[in-house]
């Protein structure tokens, strides 16, 4: 279960941080060279010696860039998006980013020289493509992760990602909607404002 966490972040951290690049490049590419820029930058001397938050805050530079966090909250709530007022859509977006940083920190952080190949990239829809590739572990062992892109002002965005065949999107949209069947969407702003403060 840890090395499965620890592939997720690894890859979310690598895929939110999509480089900004025109509509000539694809999906595949832009993945392809941030893969490589954000590996570059977790082997950089010294940067591992830097306080935990300042190495966090070094990749969040890169992620805020094009990682579209509005399409993904969006996604992830689903129809329930609706029920939500414009100030607590924005809260919601924010606390959001937050959780997802927080639970893959660490991992991302304890990249160990895995090896990503990439396969094909297919398109889904006008604008949105998904681009496929194995993460090799040090035991050889090759877990499939797709990645989910929409492009958005000239620029590939991530807005999911697909480890083993389980969605992001989808999996906090099962966690979400269970609570909002329920509850108000106030309820489940401070459940995620009670995470933040204990993170």
């Amino acid at each position: 279960m840890k090395k499965r966490l620890f592939v997720i972040g690894l890859l979310f951290f690598m895929l939110v941080g999509l480089p900004l690049q025109g509509y000539a490049a694809t999906g595949k590419e832009s993945v392809e060279n941030q893969v490589n820029k954000i590996l570059t930058k977790l082997k950089e001397p010294g940067f591992n010696d830097q306080p935990r938050e300042t190495k966090i805050a070094e990749v969040r530079k890169i992620i805020n860039e094009i990682f579209d966090y509005t399409e993904l909250s969006k996604r992830t709530l689903g129809k329930d998006w609706k029920k939500f007022s414009d100030a607590q859509q924005t809260e919601f977006i924010s606390l959001f980013s937050a959780l997802l940083e927080n639970v893959y920190a660490d991992r991302i952080l304890a990249y160990t020289h895995e090896v990503i190949e990439f396969g094909k990239e297919t398109e889904l829809r006008k604008g949105q493509v998904e681009v496929e590739s194995n993460i090799i572990t040090a035991d050889n062992k090759k877990v499939p992760l797709n990645y989910r892109l929409i492009l958005k002002d000239n620029q590939w965005r991530v807005y999911d990602v697909v480890i083993e065949g389980v969605s992001m999107v989808k999996n906090y949209r099962s966690q979400f909607g269970q609570i909002l069947s329920k509850q108000s969407p106030e309820d489940l702003l401070e459940t995620l404002r009670k995470k933040a403060k204990a993170s």
